[in-house]
């Protein structure tokens, strides 16, 4: 579990990196902040959700289960995040990268979690799981 929370954060870091770069480029050819930033998070999502499944987790699981469990699953880092960053600075008054800085890791450790057991299953890909049947058409 602990090479696959080293690699989380990896591909967090290269999402963060994708949407950075994304937004960069959308803002520059005139496209406006707020859609910029929508569709920047959307490419670091996409690239989240494939490397968690294939590298992180080893997860066969895919399609719109997997997809809509994976974007519940950032919509709870999300309120997590925010409530954070609410009770780091507006309750412990730290300043406002500091109380990014300490919703960080929360946050991380939560949504691995549910992204190991509900995303992409205990333990990530085929191995250990029986053989899918064919069922009759």
């Amino acid at each position: 579990m602990t090479r696959q929370l080293a690699r989380y954060c990896v591909v967090g870091a290269s999402n963060t990196a994708i949407t950075l770069a994304a937004y960069a480029l959308l803002v520059r050819a005139g496209v406006p902040a707020v859609a910029a930033s929508v569709a920047a998070f959307a490419a670091g999502a996409a690239n989240g959700f494939r490397l968690n499944r294939t590298w992180t987790f080893r997860s066969d699981r895919r399609g719109v289960r997997a997809g809509s469990r994976y974007v519940a699953v950032l919509l709870v880092g999300l309120g997590l995040n925010a409530l954070g960053v609410a009770l780091a600075v507006g309750l412990a008054g730290l300043p406002r990268l500091a109380g990014e800085i300490a919703a960080l890791p929360p946050v991380t450790v939560t949504t691995f979690v549910l992204s190991r057991a509900w995303v992409f299953g205990s333990g990530g890909g085929t191995a250990g799981r029986r053989a899918a049947v064919a069922r009759p058409r």
